[in-house]
């Protein structure tokens, strides 16, 4: 018994892990990553940047344009505003669902909660990684760093 348990989660997580790497844009439009949202009352992500600074944790649905995405499976991005003055680190809730990792230019519209919090080496590193940089690059990171980022639920890209 204890056998089958353990091979349905493992196949669960085999399984559930193989569709979200292969996470692709299905149609011209709007595609939908996570829960399905809306773009109803999205504000530029350089509005709520600017009122995260009073309060710790703000729930916020922005839009911006996808700067990049995590190169290994698409489990972050990295979201810029409209004038990109301004940027976030996207990470997506209990690691649910990826993104396609070729969505880098594509306006986007994310839920979630936006904070700023302290990275440290380690993880920067490990972004860094993702993306491609080279061994140098990632050593040449040796200072924490303070960043806006989103645990979102939802994404909508608009693949024109």
């Amino acid at each position: 018994m204890l056998r089958t348990i353990i091979g349905i989660f493992a196949f669960a997580m085999l399984a559930s892990c193989g569709n979200a790497q292969r996470a692709t844009f299905t149609q011209k439009g709007a595609n939908f990553f996570g829960a399905t949202i809306t773009a109803d009352g999205a504000i530029d992500l350089s509005q709520a940047v600017q009122t995260v600074s009073d309060v710790d944790t703000m729930e916020v649905k922005v839009s911006g344009i996808i700067n990049e995405v995590c190169q290994a499976k698409g489990c972050w991005m990295s979201l810029e505003d409209s004038k990109k003055s301004t940027s976030a680190l996207v990470q997506f809730k209990d690691y649910g669902f990826f993104m396609p990792k070729d969505a880098g230019g594509k306006k986007a519209i994310v839920k979630g909660f936006l904070y700023s919090s302290m990275t440290p080496i380690d993880e920067l590193r490990h972004y860094a990684e993702d993306k491609g940089a080279s061994k140098e690059e990632i050593a040449a990171i040796t200072e924490p760093k303070r960043e806006i980022k989103m645990m979102v639920e939802g994404v909508i890209i608009y693949n024109d």
